[in-house]
């Protein structure tokens, strides 16, 4: 049986890519002198997964990493141990046995903050709530797949909820997207807002993950 990791990332740790970020935990389990599995073959690893691949620059307080934990160690000693040996920015929340399958983690909640230097302007708000209220939505995204290298998705379906709020500099989107197969990234939204109203593109935009979801809304772990 796997071991899963929940963990968070935010502040200066938000830049290390999905690469480095393995490499670290990797680095992170031999300091800390917990044994964990590694792979086969000539150039034997410590063994680390991680859960829907964060893009560089996005926050998170819901990242999940599998491993496995070999006998001598507990789970209740990790979090601790493993925070210690870590950068800044990334906090080991909890350790425990995988009892789901990660094809379960159907959907995820992501908060995307829009801000203005100056006031926000008035139409802003009815301009997103337009563009999300179409019935279809289509934008291109990269895909290694497409001759292209980029394929068309229809957003709106992979929209399962979402939510506005404003205040006078800014514009806060609280969503529940598709998680995989296929994913939203929502920074998609963003390039499609700023697309279809340029005069409302907003100065700054930050990407929070805030949680992760199965298929009946419920948290997942």
């Amino acid at each position: 049986m796997a071991d899963r990791l929940l963990f968070s990332k935010v502040g200066r740790a938000r830049y290390i890519s999905h690469l480095d970020l393995m490499r670290t935990f990797q680095r992170a389990f031999f300091r800390a002198e917990i044994p964990i599995k590694h792979t086969e073959g000539f150039n034997p690893h410590p063994f680390v997964s991680i859960a829907l691949p964060l893009s560089v620059g996005y926050s998170s307080q819901c990242e999940i990493l599998e491993f496995g934990l070999l006998e001598g160690t507990g789970h209740e000693e990790i979090p601790a141990r493993l925070t210690a040996a870590m950068p800044e920015g990334i906090v080991v929340h909890s350790c425990y046995p995988a009892q789901r399958k990660l094809k379960e983690l159907a959907c995820v909640n992501y908060i995307m903050n829009c801000e203005y230097l100056e006031d926000r302007p008035q139409a802003c708000e009815p301009a997103m709530r337009a563009l999300l209220g179409q019935d279809s939505l289509v934008a291109r995204k990269k895909s290694n797949k497409a001759k292209s290298g980029f394929t068309e998705v229809d957003l709106i379906p992979l929209i399962k909820s979402w939510r506005l709020e404003c205040q006078s500099d800014t514009m806060t989107l609280d969503m529940v997207v598709s998680a995989q197969n296929p994913g939203l990234n929502p920074e998609l939204i963003r390039a499609a807002f700023c697309q279809t109203y340029p005069q409302f593109t907003p100065d700054f935009v930050t990407f929070h993950r805030r949680e992760v979801l199965d298929g009946a809304g419920e948290v997942f772990r």
